[in-house]
């Protein structure tokens, strides 16, 4: 086995460097490099750099530069980045007592997620029914 020599090229840089040449053999006048390609060099320059890329593209360090900033620009978040949940009900707050009137009459009461204000008005209530 050897080692690759320092200016071989990886072949995803190679495959892409012939897709340059096709179209610069086909591009009539002074076309600019389609939207497709410089996607490919974008793509590439994540992998092996921005100047090894665009040294092997054979384009311009600063376009492809500029590219580069554009598609990062470009990506937005596909989901908010906060999402404000309410407090959950009844962790922490579960309660059983049980209610006497004096008059014989018993009610066991078991709250979850309950208000101290709601467990008083309750009682009131028990109390005040006979």
């Amino acid at each position: 086995m050897h080692a690759p020599a320092r200016d071989e090229l990886p072949t995803d840089l190679m495959q892409a460097r012939s897709r340059f040449d096709v179209w610069r053999q086909r591009r009539q006048g002074r076309d600019r490099i389609p939207q497709r390609l410089w996607a490919l060099a974008v793509r590439l320059v994540r992998r092996h750099g921005l100047s090894r890329t665009a040294t092997a593209l054979r384009v311009d360090y600063y376009s492809l530069k500029k590219q580069v900033e554009m598609a990062a620009a470009a990506v937005q978040p596909s989901e908010p980045a906060f999402v404000e949940l309410p407090p959950p009900v009844g962790i922490g707050k579960q309660c059983l007592f049980e209610l006497s009137n004096g008059t014989g009459a018993n009610r066991r009461v078991q709250l979850i997620g309950y208000d101290a204000a709601e467990v008083a008005a309750l009682a009131r209530y028990f109390w005040d029914a006979d």
